[in-house]
């Protein structure tokens, strides 16, 4: 066990529209995000994550997410080895969400 749990699309969808209390983290490059993210989400490339980690709150769930899955999986082990409780990581990344049909966005200021 890696510290952590994987949600599919279809969950985080249900997660989000029955207002669950979460963070969402896109962990991609400013390049892939500029391409379109999840609503909602922050953006905090993997390389900057060890740096970065302390502006989440730890009493929070925690869903990482990226391309196709790898590189938040790496967040979300890293993110429950830091003390993390409670962290997803979205299986299949933006690419299954996008393959659902769910919406994606822009950052603001994109």
């Amino acid at each position: 066990m890696y510290g952590f749990q994987e949600i599919t699309a279809d969950q985080l969808k249900d997660l989000s529209d029955q207002g669950g209390d979460f963070i969402l983290v896109d962990v991609r490059s400013p390049a892939e995000v500029a391409r379109g993210i999840i609503q909602g989400a922050q953006h905090i490339p993997l390389h900057i994550l060890p740096m970065s980690l302390q502006q989440l709150d730890k009493s929070k769930t925690v869903v990482f997410y990226c391309l196709s899955g790898g590189r938040s999986a790496q967040a979300a082990a890293f993110a429950a080895a830091q003390g993390f409780d409670q962290v997803l990581n979205l299986r299949g990344g933006i690419s299954a969400w996008a393959n659902r049909g769910l919406p994606i966005g822009q950052l603001p200021g994109q």
